[in-house]
């Protein structure tokens, strides 16, 4: 998809299948369904929205909203999968398909219209072909440049198409809200400006000096304009990196890792030359001979952390495809990625003296130590859910998704409030809580606390005992109720003691032990 040199852009066709992240959790139910990330809803139903589930909600929030609602946890790779078999039917009709997200493709409309007899008739057919090959709902829109396409195949109708010479008129009643930016869109609503239109009659430099290069990308939208100028390439210049392998590569995990190296490596040659890229292909041969690629747009810019995630949605769709033919066998003998579309590289904010951004230099530095040692050698922890300090922390490779592998929320009875504590030892220390007696602290069945707690003792700790000059709990739980080797009643306190130290204790099925300190 190309533009002018004024930014002018062409004709673009989107397919859109509604609620995809629904569609492709296969939840047969009549009941209404949110899709869950992180413990917010990402993605719903038309029956949960009625009872008031919507986007960026707090599952308790949904739950309450919709007492008999369906939670299924959201996985973009499976979505990847599942919408392959869109872009495949979508490429039998007409080439170039490019995947914008899961649930989303588009591909430029001009060549496809003058040989089907029309844009209405290429909707048709494109639409007719999804919904019929497929079976999935489906919308298909066609109007001048992405954004706005996109907008077209959000309407009620299955088929849109809006001609370029309306597509000001048709961008100005949206609310700003459609530009998916919700700092920019809230700002923007409390001076006053609601639609497109009220934020496109700007001036705008005005609007590059108040909201700056994301609020012009913004601005440009809003105009009915391609978000960036596409930047001149060096036709002597070929940017595609890429890697052979031998002996074949059948673990696709290892070409993932080297994908995001190859991405790496491409990015800091485009930063060389000034430029960005918002789509790239992704091309890999197999030993049988077949080559297989596929188009991914990003207009939020490629990093190479997106680049490898894309690759990685890309292997497992094409592995998973239905039909003999269709599906990739075999080991791979070559990954190429392709630059196919740039940008001009807006810049970025800078540290302090014009210094590289920390993130980027940290990032370099994580990606190096990874080349060298391993993905998995290098960690972030990721704060999640659970009761206990030890479980609610996971520790994810670098790069990877950090949504944590127990959602935030959800209740969690038995947790202990905030703050967190500052040191967590590997595994929970054996200690022992007792009263002024001597006699050990206990927690009944009906959480009655024996006696008040007067010394602590930690295992390998010099200095002990301590006595207990404050103390809270207990914070109750029953853990592992639905695996009989692992049940146990526990119950957490917090003290403090006469050294000016703070402890996260824990009694499990009677024996104490020390969790955490603050």
């Amino acid at each position: 998809m190309t533009v002018t040199s004024t930014g002018s852009p062409t004709r673009v066709l989107v397919v859109w299948c509604p609620d995809w992240p629904v569609v492709s959790a296969e939840a047969h139910t009549d009941a209404p369904v949110a899709v869950v990330a992180s413990g917010c809803v990402v993605a719903c139903s038309g029956s949960a929205r009625e009872s008031g589930v919507k986007r960026g909600q707090r599952l308790r929030d949904a739950q309450r909203a919709c007492p008999g609602l369906v939670v299924r946890d959201d996985d973009p790779d499976h979505q990847a999968r599942m919408f392959e078999q869109v872009v495949v039917h979508v490429e039998q009709r007409c080439p170039r398909v490019e995947v914008v997200r899961p649930g989303v493709c588009a591909l430029p409309a001009r060549g496809p219209a003058r040989y089907f007899g029309g844009e209405r008739a290429l909707a048709d057919l494109v639409h007719e072909t999804v919904v019929g090959e497929t079976g999935f709902d489906a919308r298909v829109g066609i109007a001048d440049g992405l954004f706005a396409a996109m907008l077209a195949a959000r309407t009620d109708e299955p088929r849109t198409v809006v001609p370029s010479d309306d597509t000001e008129a048709f961008l100005a009643d949206h609310p700003v809200n459609v530009l998916d930016r919700p700092e920019l869109a809230g700002l923007l609503i409390r001076l006053g400006l609601r639609t497109l239109g009220e934020f496109a009659a700007l001036p705008s430099d005005d609007v590059l000096a108040r909201f700056g290069v994301d609020g012009a990308t913004a601005h440009r939208l809003a105009r009915g304009l391609e978000p960036r100028l596409l930047a001149p390439r060096d036709p002597g210049r070929d940017l595609t990196v890429g890697q052979a392998f031998d002996p074949p590569v059948e673990e696709f995990e290892r070409v993932v890792f080297i994908a995001k190296a190859l991405a790496g490596e491409l990015h800091t040659t485009l930063a060389d030359l000034g430029l960005s890229c918002v789509r790239i292909e992704v091309e890999v041969a197999t030993e049988d001979g077949r080559r297989w690629s596929r188009l991914w747009r990003h207009d939020g810019l490629l990093s190479a952390t997106a680049v490898a995630e894309r690759v990685r949605w890309q292997l497992d769709a094409w592995r998973t495809a239905t039909g003999v033919d269709e599906a990739l066998t075999g080991g791979l003998v070559s990954l190429r990625l392709v630059p196919d579309q740039l940008v001009a590289d807006d810049g970025r904010q800078l540290a302090l003296w014009g210094e590289s951004a920390p993130d980027e230099r940290v990032d370099r530095a994580a990606s190096r130590v990874q080349a060298m040692l391993g993905h998995a050698a290098v960690t972030r922890p990721v704060l999640g859910g659970g009761r206990g300090p030890g479980e609610r922390v996971t520790r994810v490779p670098w790069g990877d998704s950090d949504t944590p592998l127990l959602p935030l929320e959800g209740g969690w009875p038995g947790r202990v409030p905030a703050p967190l504590p500052a040191v967590v030892p590997p595994h929970p220390v054996p200690a022992s809580l007792v009263a002024a007696d001597d006699a050990v602290v206990t927690v009944d069945e009906r959480n009655v606390v024996s006696a008040p707690p007067a010394l602590l003792t930690v295992d390998g700790l010099a200095g002990m005992p301590l006595a207990v000059i404050g103390w809270t709990g207990p914070w109750p739980a029953r853990e592992y109720w639905w695996d009989p080797a692992r049940a146990s009643r526990t119950a957490r306190f917090q003290v403090t003691t006469d050294d000016g130290r703070a402890w996260l204790l824990c009694v499990r099925d009677g024996r104490w032990e020390m969790e955490a300190r603050y």
